[in-house]
């Protein structure tokens, strides 16, 4: 997954998360990590490090929206980081987590859906060039 870097770890610094590395409501804990801060809000992209592929906030600030459309398991998914398509096209998956969530809704294994027709205050997207 290009969130971990190819890291097999939760997240791509490793097996928990704190409020120094991702923007989550720190009020809420993963793994062994101590509480942390809940900022309330997003932050700047580069405010932590990035993963080993120099992608900023893979986990965490707000949910991005993937360009796959939304399919209920993984049987038949590409492996070759091509969008997967041939879903549920009013539907597209969201991946890591944002600002207001526990830690655990920050991991790269984590999706929701959403209607591509419903808007939020903690969803968005990234371009790559």
């Amino acid at each position: 997954m290009r969130a971990r870097a190819g890291t097999t770890t939760p997240f791509y610094f490793g097996e928990t998360i704190t409020t120094e590395l991702a923007n989550y409501n720190g009020g809420e804990t993963y793994a062994s990590a101590p509480k942390g801060i809940n900022r309330g809000k997003t932050t700047n992209v580069d405010k932590f490090p990035p993963n080993a592929f120099g992608l900023y906030d893979m986990h965490g600030n707000v949910w991005e929206w993937c360009a796959d459309e939304w399919h209920n398991n993984y049987t038949g998914a590409p492996t070759d980081g091509s969008a997967w398509l041939g879903g549920n096209n009013d539907r597209s998956p969201l991946r890591g987590g944002s600002w207001s969530n526990p830690p655990i809704r920050c991991r790269s294994a984590m999706r929701l859906t959403i209607n591509w027709r419903n808007s939020a205050y903690d969803y968005g997207f990234r371009i790559v060039v």
